[in-house]
């Protein structure tokens, strides 16, 4: 698997997928699709992200990395190897395990947009209640989880072609 095939699994696992740009920052380098829309800046040029093995930069337990992904907003997160098993070729490649809350909307004004987008759906007197279920869906609760519902987003990405 290479970083940009990472790239894919972690934008689908989320449920982001109008990528405007995406980023990882590893060791004090920057990988990524530099033909991707212009918005991250830095000192450090962008490598190629479809020539870097995943296990050649983050092949160890305890490595870690900063995905940025830009959707008219930049939404970090931080990619942590908790630990390195030996390949089984009867076991899906990567695999999601367990999570803790559904991911945020990519495209709502970023961490502050989508506190905002909190408190207006559980609050129905806000005076944004309305248009925000309408959005997002009845059906959306930020505290849901499922890793099986992940594993069926990421499958289609997570096999190399």
């Amino acid at each position: 698997m290479t970083l940009a095939r990472l790239h894919c699994v972690l934008s689908e696992a989320m449920e982001w997928r109008i990528s405007r740009g995406h980023e990882f920052q590893i060791g004090g380098r920057r990988y990524g699709d530099p033909a991707s829309e212009p918005g991250f800046s830095g000192p450090l040029a962008l490598s190629r992200d479809s020539d870097v093995p995943l296990f050649s930069v983050l092949g160890r337990a305890g490595a870690t990395a900063v995905y940025l992904y830009q959707s008219g907003n930049v939404w970090e997160l931080e990619v942590v190897v908790e630990k390195v098993l030996p390949p089984d070729p009867a076991q899906p490649c990567p695999v999601c395990l367990s999570g803790g809350r559904r991911s945020p909307p990519e495209d709502f004004g970023g961490i502050a947009g989508y506190y905002d987008l909190l408190e207006s759906i559980r609050n129905p007197e806000h005076e944004q209640h309305k248009e925000m279920v309408e959005w997002v869906g009845e059906d959306f609760d930020p505290e849901t989880f499922s890793a099986a519902e992940v594993n069926r987003a990421i499958a289609p990405v997570a096999r190399p072609h």
